[in-house]
């Protein structure tokens, strides 16, 4: 099922969407320009082929279905999503998977500032992030829970793999970066940590999904590249606002 996305205000198309989504089928919806809010809250029998730009705020809420996006994306896509894909060709703008609750998202090239902000995790709902080029700065700030992979490819030598402040607040979850930081200038709430048998059994299934999704070839990839950081404590501002 195939739509013309074109000039249509954002609402009308998103009700299009909505009335074919009632069925479990896939949908094409071609010559999207940044309308905003695609695919919000679709459940699990639906896959959302788009051509062009995702617009803000796209995937949010998004409850099982899957999206594959043939361009960029725009801010604040997948804010809240709480199960299913979203796979992007391109890159993404700025506060990518709020307070992400489940699924995974995969971006292909770079992401903006904030991805990963307030993402969380409960019992077996464990949110994936994976960015195959470079992060902006505050990556996984306020994590809670979750994972974010940035595989650092195609970066120029002095390019970092991820942006300053990453990690600020963290208390939950896991980053794996591949490739130059500032460690300087990362969160003080968290450190690097050396990677177990969990980690590189976690890592070899993101670079297999990442190479099916995008076609890439990622045969020289080595885990040794990868660093994880982690929090140093569930609580890094207790003692700011307890006596204990």
């Amino acid at each position: 099922m195939d739509l013309i996305a074109g000039n249509t205000y954002y609402s009308i198309l998103n009700k299009q969407i909505k009335t074919l989504a009632q069925e479990p089928r896939e949908i094409t919806v071609r010559d999207v320009y940044g309308q905003r809010y695609i695919g919000c809250g679709l459940s699990n029998h639906t896959k959302l082929n788009i051509h062009g730009t995702l617009g803000n705020d796209s995937a949010c809420y998004m409850d099982g279905a899957t999206i594959e996006v043939f361009g960029n994306a725009q801010d604040g896509i997948a804010n809240t999503m709480n199960d299913g894909k979203l796979v992007i060709h391109g890159n993404c703008g700025d506060i990518m998977g709020y307070a992400m609750r489940g699924g995974e998202l995969f971006i292909k090239g770079y992401a903006g500032y904030r991805s990963g902000i307030h993402m969380k995790e409960y019992m077996d709902k464990v949110p994936k992030i994976v960015i195959g080029g470079k992060a902006g700065d505050f990556l996984g700030e306020y994590m809670a829970g979750g994972r974010i992979v940035v595989l650092g490819l195609g970066l120029d030598k002095n390019d970092y793999a991820a942006g300053r402040f990453f990690g600020t607040g963290m208390h939950g979850g896991k980053m794996y970066i591949r490739g130059r930081v500032q460690e300087a200038l990362m969160g003080r709430e968290i450190a690097a940590q050396p990677l177990d048998d969990e980690d590189k059994a976690f890592l070899k299934q993101v670079l297999k999904d990442y190479a099916a999704y995008f076609g890439a070839d990622v045969s020289k990839v080595s885990l040794n590249q990868f660093t994880k950081y982690q929090p140093k404590s569930k609580r890094p501002y207790g003692n700011m606002y307890v006596g204990n």
